[in-house]
This record gives structure tokens, C-alpha cells and sequence, in this order.
């Protein structure tokens, strides 16, 4: 859900942007100390959570470990999707365990439970309770954040921290010496203030408040709820004692109500349109300087939610907990080691706060299920909002190093095809969201299938329920169901003289806007040739003839005469009577006044928050032909080079992802390697706006990881495509497959560094040996042939652009040159 359209406004606010000095002084030490360590790398220490929490990256800094459910981070006021933001004029609401990271959900998702300290000399009757009352701005320059830990002062000199286990956290605030601790905690507030009911109960003896309700997805049908729940213990083992308590209710009309002594609410919505504001507000006695509070969250129950607590913090110290989310995320960022010494810092900055949020999300939920899922004996992860966004590059890098957490995610999409029917394409808070892409979660299953169909049945994954749920994507049409994908499949045949159909009477509710019909059926026929790489696998011939001949209908939306810019050919949606309704290519472009190029209903352009001049060249599985359209490789050379002079590029837009490197399919790789240098520079840096906009559930930092590594997959396949890495040695480690890969770059010059690679300057491709042998091109190399053997790459770089300028064997594979002929 890229919102490139807004990174201009958001580069206004980096300047203001207040993690505190000591975070970039911390992580800056660590990589210079790197070279002189003795024993194993702290990787945590070389992350900076705070990158993307600018510019719209809609990234969340607070506390998890890798795939956790809870993310610990306070709430702040004005566009905070996931709760936090750096901009300084912004007010704190309140802290909360549960966020999502990196999604374009604009009113925000989750945020729920919601506690926040006070100080209140003229007692409990005169707290500040409601939103508006309680906000605060934050002390300048003092948020810190690590893996596992967060941490926010006030202006009133109250800190706030936080530290996390999978389901459950350590809070410890502390207060100015003197005063008494209060605190207020919010029953009915969410980021998208979709609160639709809810019980709250306070138990003075045990030190307890419990917390249930519904709230509302932030990426779906608004009639959707799901339920929630929360445990907050606050007597920390009996070193704590509480003084005050009761419950508080306000609104935004003037009400202010406090009840000393209260320990129930029970709130229905409020039918008549407002918000209500309501919740707990209990002091401690003896004003102590530090307060500890240990919460549990559940999707289940409230009693589940303290279970939680109880069972993985316990009475464990915040130090303790702490370390173990440390842990954790070394465990998780180690898979991936670099020569930190010898790389420069901001790219050793960048992999690896790239590499900790490609592990913060989707979250791990399992044995926290609800609805149709309640009780499955699948692994069950929330927030897949958006399987369009991580289909290209999220999943291919999990699949690097992490098989068994990718297996786990795959039995969860699985998993939605036996309760629902069909794979889930956006899940958003534990419900449908709204479609992007058609089907991506075929393209997701199929990468896996076609990495690991031998280690498959081990990882607890049934090939062949694999392949029906992802047939059924296809071939079966939802019931008017907003949150699944297909429509007819009869005009997808290109032997066919019948035409894709306009699809605007495909979507029910919000997807009736006839908004992406042309972007559709690329998608679509991109998650066929995912199915047919399936079939291929477990040797289902005439599916492979059936769904290779349907991954070519893109050409179908292929209109030849359509002319922009000088270049001839793009793709237009087109009705069932065969006619194109064409929309000019630049619309929806970085250069477009255009806003309308979403969801919403005047978006007419037939494409999804991209133009087709971006759109166009999307064909992963078959660019050769692609290239032909174009007019021939000089022309698709031609067309590339102007299509990102003319800003026509969308960085931070998943269809232009693999664009940088179409160079290789014309046999031009020197220039991809030049492409790539361009748009990491112009686009990613370690500040706070320092992604183009959106994170996308990481889809941005795994783009990222790929190009700073000098690789790019090819989604659903097994092929990688070679660029110059940024790093003189990398070495990835699978220890499910139990190998190690080292990719060492010979002749490898930091001064190629940067935006434009300085004349004479080793960067380029020369040579490619694998285990010794020399690779069969230069342009591309095999996941059996590398990663699933594991051993050592050497990538042999030049300074002569012009004797690099080519594959030197094999193109990239197409299906329509004959490629991706058989299943490794």
C-alpha cells in the first residue's frame, strides 16, 4: 500500500525528527568497534528502529522480538499508523502493547490499551483522563529504542519503557522524585477509534484490571469486528501497592466523570456516532520513584491474556526480559553476516535495520484464534495486509534463511483456504481486508513450493493441499466477498478471441470503483504462471500447459496503439467486446496531479496506486516478450532510461521493484548495477525519512536487504539475479537446511558506493564462480545450484562497464524463450 504520492510533504518533517543523539552515536560506536571484536557481534547494536518513523514510513519503533504480537510503543496524535511518529509537534496519548509495523492503513491499526502516566498533585478527582486532556508532548531528544526495547520521556519528565515477549511485556515508568504515581488506562480508544464494545474489571486485592471489547479493521469492511483482550498486573510481585482506583468516562462534549472506588464498565457502541472515552485511573502508595506494570494480551479471553503474563514474563526482571528479547533478535539478524569492518557504515546500518523489520511482522498469533480460526491446530500469524506488498521480496529473503518461520506462515495461509475457502490476500487485525492484487498468496506458497518441496512434508506442509488452495484462488470465484480475488476465468485464455472483461462489477462494497481492472490482470496472470511453477513441482502436466498458457494473458491488456512519450505500447484496461478504454500512461505517476489511484470511487484509471507507465513492465515470468512489445532490446533500453528520468518511478511502489534490474533481460547488467546504486541513494538513507514512503510490512526493507547483497529474486522461481553487492563479503545461514553460503565480492572498491559510481571504479560483474565453477551466465544464478548447497560465491567485479555489459551465457529465464522448464 506504497503512498508515494506523499513523500514529498513528509521530507518537510525530517528536519524535526527527535530520536535521541545517543541512538545513531550508539549504533555508530558499534560498527566502528566491530573490527576490533574478539567474540560474536551484537547485531542489535548496528539497528536503527527509528528509520521509516518519518516521511510516511508508517514504521513502528516500539518493543518485539521477531514476529512478536506485541509491539510496545505510545500512540501520538495527527497520520501515526502505527502509533508512533517522530515529528515533534505531535502529543502522546498514551502507551500500548499492540501495533502493526509499516502498513498504509491511514486511520491506524490497533493501539488499543492504551496507559498513560500522570501526575496529579490535587488528587484523583483531578487527572487528566480523556484524549485531549491527558496528551503531552514529549521531552526533545530523548526516544531511544533497540530490538526489544523502547523507551519515550515527556515534558514532564516522566519516562516510559517497554520490553517484550511474544504475547505479553515489562512497562516501567518512572516519575519525578516526590510525586505520586497515577496512571489512567483506556478501555475504549484504538488508533481508528472503532470501538464496538466492551468490559472492563478491576480486582484491588490481586492488583489486576482486565480488559475485553471489539474494534473495527483499519484495512477492510467497516462491519467487520474482532475481539480483544488485555491483563495489566500492577502490584509487580507485591513490591507495589495501590492507593487509588476506580473507572473514569469523558467525551469529546464535556463530560468528565470519575468513580473513586468503581471497578466495573460495561459499554455497548455508541449508536448514536460518538466515541466514547473511557477506563481506569488507580495511584500507588508511597510514591515511589519507579512503577512496574506486566501486561499480557490475548485475541481469546482476558484470562488467556493474564495466562499469558504469567507465563512468559512472570517474575522476571525488566533486565531479564529484556535480554531475552536481545537474544532473540541476534539469533534472528545473525542468519545474515557481513564484513562489517570493511563495508561502509550507513550500508551496515541500513542491512540490518532492514534485516530487524523484515522479522517484525506478520504477527505471530498462533493459539490466539477467533472466529473460523478459533482453535485450529494451524500456526497462525495476523496482520498479512498486504500479501501484493511482501509477495516480491519479504517472503524471497525469509526463504534465504528462514524456512521454518516461512513453512509456519504458508500452513497459516493454507490454513485460510480449509476455514474460508480461499487463501486470505490482505488479513488485517484478524479480518479480510480489501483486495490489492488479486491472489498474491499464490505467488507466496509457490516460492515456497519451489524452494522446499523436498523438505516440505518435515516442515509440516502438504504439497498437495498446497497446490488446491492456490487451484481454488484461481479457479473458483468467491460469493461476492471483498476480501478474495477472482472473476471469470474463461477470457484469460490467449488462444481465446474472447477478451478480459472490464472487471467493475467484480468487486461488492468498496471494490466496485472499477479502480484497478488493467493492474488486475497482470497480477492475475503473474499468480498463474505461481500456480503453474506449483503443478510443475508435483508433475501435473496438462495444469502446467493450462496455467502457463493463462500467465500469458497480460498481453492481452496489451494495447499497442496507445503512444506516450514518443514510445508506443501500453497496457489499457479492456472490455469483453475487445476495445481498450485507454487512460493516458502518465496518470498516477510520481509526475500526475492525480490523487484518485487507490481504493477510492473516482479512481478510473484502471490501475492500483501505480500508472501504466510503471505498470507496463510487469511481467517477471516473461519479459523477454515484454521486451518485444517494446520494440526490441535498444528501444526497451531506450524506454527504461526514460522512464526514470521523467520520474515516471515510484521507489517506494511494489510494481516498479524489480524495473532497476530490467536491464538484464536485454542483455545490459552493467546498467542495472548503475540503475540500483541510483535509487538506493535517492531513496533509503539511516534517517528517520529515510524509506520512500510506506515500509509495506517490510516490503521495503527486504527490497532493500536484496539490492545492498547484490541479488534480486524472481518471485515463485528459483532464480537470482546478480548485481555488484555493497558489501565486500556476506555470508547467509540456513541452519534448517544446516548450510552456509558466502558471497565474497573480489575487487571490491567502497568508493562504488554511492549514487553514481566514479569512472574507473571497480563495480561491475566481470566473473561469477560458484564452489569454484565457473556460473553458466553473470547475470543470474539458482537457488539448488548456491543456497541449498550452500559453499562459496565469488563475484568478481571490474572497473570496464563496457566488457560488463553483458550476461556473457543465459539471459534471465522467460517462459516465453522457454524458460522455467522443469522443477529443480
Amino acid at each position: 500500500m506504497a503512498l508515494f504520492l506523499l513523500s514529498t510533504a513528509g521530507l518537510l518533517l525530517s528536519a524535526n525528527a527527535q530520536p535521541a543523539p545517543s541512538v545513531q552515536a550508539g549504533i555508530t560506536a558499534a560498527i566502528k568497534n566491530a573490527a576490533n571484536a574478539t567474540g560474536p557481534l551484537d547485531y542489535t547494536a548496528f539497528v536503527n528502529p527509528f528509520i521509516g518513523t518519518d516521511n510516511f514510513g508508517d514504521v513502528c519503533p516500539g518493543a518485539s522480538i521477531p514476529f512478536g504480537m506485541v509491539k510496545f510503543s505510545t500512540d501520538l496524535t495527527g497520520y501515526a499508523p502505527a502509533g508512533y511518529v517522530t515529528d515533534p509537534t505531535q502529543f502522546i496519548r498514551g502507551l500500548s502493547p499492540l501495533h502493526d509495523s509499516g502498513t498504509g492503513s491511514s486511520l491506524g491499526t490497533y493501539g488499543n490499551f492504551e496507559i498513560m502516566p500522570l501526575l496529579c498533585p490535587n488528587g484523583f478527582d483531578t487527572c487528566t483522563t480523556s484524549l485531549a486532556a491527558r496528551q503531552r508532548k514529549r521531552k526533545r531528544n530523548t526516544d531511544v529504542a533497540s530490538p526489544g526495547y523502547f523507551s519515550q520521556t515527556m515534558d514532564n519528565n516522566i519516562k516510559m519503557e517497554a520490553t517484550a515477549t511474544r504475547r505479553a511485556g515489562l512497562e516501567r515508568f518512572t516519575f519525578p522524585s516526590g510525586s505520586k504515581p497515577y496512571f489512567v488506562l483506556d478501555l475504549a480508544n484504538d488508533l481508528p477509534n472503532s470501538f464496538a464494545g466492551g468490559v472492563m474489571n478491576i480486582d484491588p486485592t490481586a492488583g489486576q484490571i482486565t480488559i475485553g471489547g471489539m474494534w473495527g479493521s483499519s484495512f477492510g469492511p467497516g462491519r467487520f469486528n474482532y475481539q480483544a483482550f488485555a491483563c495489566y498486573d500492577l502490584l509487580d510481585g507485591g513490591a507495589q501497592t495501590l492507593s487509588e482506583y476506580g473507572v473514569w468516562t469523558a467525551d469529546t462534549f464535556g463530560l468528565d466523570a470519575k468513580g473513586l472506588g468503581q471497578t466495573h464498565l460495561n459499554l455497548s457502541i455508541n449508536l448514536i456516532g460518538g466515541v466514547y472515552q473511557s477506563g481506569a485511573l488507580f495511584s500507588f502508595d508511597n510514591t515511589p520513584e519507579q512503577v512496574n506494570i506486566r501486561v499480557g494480551v490475548s485475541f481469546v479471553s482476558a484470562e488467556q491474556a493474564c495466562a499469558n503474563s504469567a507465563s512468559e514474563v512472570g517474575s522476571s526482571t525488566f533486565e531479564e526480559i529484556q535480554a531475552a528479547a536481545k537474544a532473540l533478535w541476534n539469533e534472528k539478524l545473525s542468519k545474515i553476516e557481513i564484513d562489517v569492518p570493511n563495508t561502509p557504515p550507513n550500508v551496515t546500518e541500513m542491512l540490518y535495520s532492514s534485516l530487524y523489520r523484515a522479522s517484525l511482522t506478520p504477527n505471530n498469533a498462533t493459539d490466539e484464534t477467533q472466529g473460523v480460526f478459533a482453535g485450529t491446530t494451524s500456526f497462525y500469524f495476523d496482520s498479512l495486509y498486504c500479501s501484493w506488498d511482501t509477495f516480491r521480496t519479504f517472503y524471497p529473503l525469509m526463504s534465504l534463511h528462514s524456512p521454518v518461520e516461512f513453512a509456519q506462515i504458508v500452513d497459516n495461509y493454507i490454513d485460510g483456504w480449509r476455514k474460508n475457502g480461499w487463501m486470505p490476500e490482505c488479513r488485517a487485525n484478524n479480518l479480510p481486508g480489501w483486495t490489492q492484487g488479486g491472489s498474491s498468496a499464490d505467488v507466496i506458497v509457490g516460492h515456497f513450493a519451489t524452494h522446499y518441496h523436498n523438505e516440505a512434508a518435515a516442515l509440516g506442509i502438504d504439497l498437495e493441499e498446497l497446490y488446491a488452495a492456490a487451484w481454488t484462488d484461481s479457479n473458483v470465484n468467491p460469493p461476492g466477498k471483498v476480501e478474495h480475488r477472482r472473476t471469470t476465468i474463461q477470457c484469460l485464455q490467449v488462444a481465446s478471441s474472447v477478451m478480459c472483461p472490464s472487471l467493475s462489477w467484480m468487486f461488492p462494497a468498496r471494490e466496485d470503483k472499477r479502480e484497478k481492472e488493467a493492474g488486475l490482470w497482470r497480477c492475475y496472470a503473474f499468480e498463474d504462471f505461481a500456480i503453474r511453477q506449483i503443478a510443475q513441482v508435483l508433475g501435473k502436466t496438462d495444469d502446467v500447459a493450462t496455467f502457463t498458457n493463462r500467465s500469458l494473458s497480460y498481453r492481452n491488456v496489451w494495447d499497442p496503439t496507445v503512444v506516450s512519450d514518443g514510445f508506443h505500447g501500453f497496457m489499457q484496461k479492456r472490455y469483453s467486446n475487445g476495445k481498450f478504454n485507454n487512460t493516458d500512461p502518465k496518470d498516477c505517476s510520481p509526475v500526475s496531479n492525480l490523487t484518485e489511484c487507490s481504493l477510492q470511487s473516482d479512481n478510473i484509471y484502471g490501475f492500483y496506486e501505480s500508472s501504466s507507465w510503471e505498470y507496463s513492465w510487469f511481467a517477471p515470468h516473461d519479459t523477454a516478450h515484454l521486451i518485444e512489445l517494446m520494440g526490441g532490446n535498444a528501444t526497451f533500453v531506450k524506454r527504461l532510461n526514460h522512464f526514470f528520468s521523467a520520474g515516471y518511478y515510484g521507489a517506494g511502489n511494489e510494481p516498479s521493484f524489480q524495473t532497476p534490474i530490467g536491464y538484464h533481460y536485454a542483455n545490459h547488467p552493467a546498467q542495472s548495477v548503475d540503475r540500483v546504486r541510483s535509487v538506493v541513494f535517492e531513496n533509503f538513507d539511516i534517517t528517520p525519512a529515510g524509506l520512500p514512503g510506506n515500509d509495506d510490512q517490510a516490503a521495503m526493507a527486504t527490497l532493500l536487504s536484496f539490492h545492498l547483497l547484490g541479488l534480486y529474486p524472481v518471485p515463485s522461481t528459483t532464480q537470482y539475479l546478480i548485481l555488484s553487492p555493497f558489501t565486500p563479503q556476506y555470508t547467509i545461514h540456513n541452519s534448517y537446511l544446516n548450510v552456509s553460503t558466502t558471497v565474497t565480492t573480489v575487487g571490491y572498491d567502497k568508493r562504488s558506493i554511492q549514487k553514481t559510481i566514479p569512472a574507473g571504479t571497480a563495480a561491475y560483474v566481470a566473473n561469477v564462480t560458484i564452489n569454484g565453477v565457473p556460473a553458466a551466465s553473470r547475470c543470474h544464478f539458482d537457488f539448488y545450484d548456491v543456497f541449498r548447497v550452500g559453499g562459496n560465491v565469488t563475484i568478481e567485479l571490474t572497473a570496464d562497464k563496457t566488457a560488463a555489459d553483458d550476461c556473457l551465457g543465459g539471459l534471465p529465464e522467460s517462459v516465453s524463450t522457454g524458460g522455467f522448464a522443469s522443477a529443480r
